[in-house]
């Protein structure tokens, strides 16, 4: 059987393997899938269905299918029961016979005919016993756990940071597929003019409610259009487009974005300058940073300049006190986004939480001379946790006192609910977007 005709469960099986294999983020691997099995657009969204929503539940069909298995399974065995148990629980469009069928044969042409019958045996006894109840599990935090399929010591870490009902939504909120939405390149075109144009052409597209130049796509897939390759837009999340609010830009600035790529933010700042100043991108990867030139061509903005440079090191390029606003969108550990990336929550520990902290002060530490007296330092994350967010934002202003928490004023109206003085922590159930933090400072 060749490469090509891959049915969508064996491209699924391949890409859920390959995921907890290599820890491969399966944003990436979809991708790569798709263009080599050449699948048709009509099994693409089946396909990511699929992958995505047997990684993002995989705790919660393992507890599904413990009273039914007996004995050590092949991995790839495992894959393709919690594969099958998925459609079976979450997909009403799809008949059971039809789920049998595949899982049946793909049991067949992997292994031998002990494996098919053990899959289909197990498949049964499901449909016919029924899934055991989550109401067994009596421990609160454990049962969010495994009913939500996030790591036991995320929820409870979550639960003390943030109370168990919070958390209980959050880790719901995570495993819905997000919404596609992208923001309007103003030095362009008008959002109005935009959505005319993407709905004459066959899209379904609305206004965002929550920020001025945001859109949503409520159909069809924005990155393939012909107004995005004429960057008329740029896909983004609304979460993520709160940042250049923060930085109270003005025409001709010069603005230092530390962490920059793939160049969302850069290119928001750059078009809030309307093409005036100046905006410094660097990042540690050269193929980064190349994503960041291409978003910028594409967008026709002239006003970037981008380094491949690690920004701890941002000293040797640049003068001290040299500009208006510093945004250092940090690495992190991604908790915020854990409805794109669903791997992240399995392969994350909580050690590597305190390690990032590290990086993220190392780096605030190294760019804060670079700015003005009376200039603004954003620091922005995609998590939520409070150590990284919160606890960095007190480590820094404790050790420089140079620096004054700056009240975040000029966001978007819809937003100002959230904002607790110099900081905003967004929780992916508020409005939809990522889960995202910013907090802003200003040198004295």
């Amino acid at each position: 059987m060749s490469k090509q005709n891959k049915t969508v469960r064996e491209a699924a099986l391949d890409v859920i393997e390959a995921v907890e294999k290599n820890q491969s983020y399966s944003n990436l691997l979809l991708n790569s899938v798709i263009e080599k099995n050449q699948l048709p657009s009509k099994d693409i969204g089946l396909l990511t269905e699929l992958t995505y929503g047997t990684i993002q539940r995989k705790m919660t069909l393992d507890f599904y299918l413990a009273p039914f298995l007996k004995g050590k399974l092949d991995e790839w065995v495992r894959h393709l029961l919690r594969l099958s148990l998925y459609q079976l629980v979450y997909l009403d469009r799809i008949p059971d016979r039809a789920v049998f069928y595949e899982a049946v044969e793909i049991a067949k042409k992997r292994g031998h005919k002990g494996i098919s019958g053990l899959v289909n045996g197990v498949l049964r006894s499901v449909q016919r016993k029924g899934l055991p109840s989550l109401d067994t599990i009596k421990d609160p935090i454990e049962r969010v756990a495994i009913e939500t399929s996030h790591p036991y010591w995320l929820v409870k870490r979550w639960e003390e940071q943030f109370g168990l009902e919070k958390t209980k939504e959050m880790c719901e909120t995570n495993l819905i597929a997000p919404k596609q939405t992208a923001r309007v390149n103003t030095t362009k075109i008008t959002r109005e003019e935009l959505i005319q144009l993407l709905t004459d052409n066959g899209n379904e597209v609305k206004e965002s409610p929550i920020v001025p130049e945001a859109i949503q796509s409520l159909r069809g897939n924005l990155a393939k259009t012909d107004e995005y390759r004429n960057g008329q837009f740029t896909i983004q999340d609304e979460s993520s487009m709160l940042v250049s609010y923060a930085l109270k830009l003005e025409n001709g600035m010069k603005v230092l974005d530390a962490c920059a790529a793939p160049g969302g933010k850069t290119t928001h700042i750059a078009e809030k300058l309307s093409g005036t100043g100046e905006v410094h991108a660097l990042d540690l990867h050269k193929h980064k940073v190349k994503l960041i030139d291409e978003n910028a061509t594409r967008l026709g903005l002239n006003n970037v300049k981008t380094a491949t440079l690690d920004s701890r090191k941002a000293g040797e390029k640049f003068e001290k006190e040299s500009f208006d606003r510093i945004l250092v969108d940090a690495p992190c550990s991604g908790l915020g986004v854990l409805r794109r990336k669903p791997d992240i929550k399995y392969a994350k520990k909580e050690s590597d939480l305190l390690s990032l902290q590290k990086i993220q002060l190392d780096i605030l530490s190294a760019v804060a001379p670079l700015l003005k007296k009376d200039g603004l330092l954003v620091y922005s994350t995609c998590t939520v946790d409070q150590n990284e967010n919160e606890g960095t934002v007190s480590a820094f202003l404790s050790d420089h006192p140079e620096f004054e928490p700056q009240p975040l004023v000029d966001l978007p109206e819809p937003i100002t609910p959230f904002i607790k003085e110099n900081q905003l922590q967004v929780f992916p159930q508020d409005f939809g977007g990522d889960g995202f933090f910013i907090s802003c400072f200003r040198k004295k």
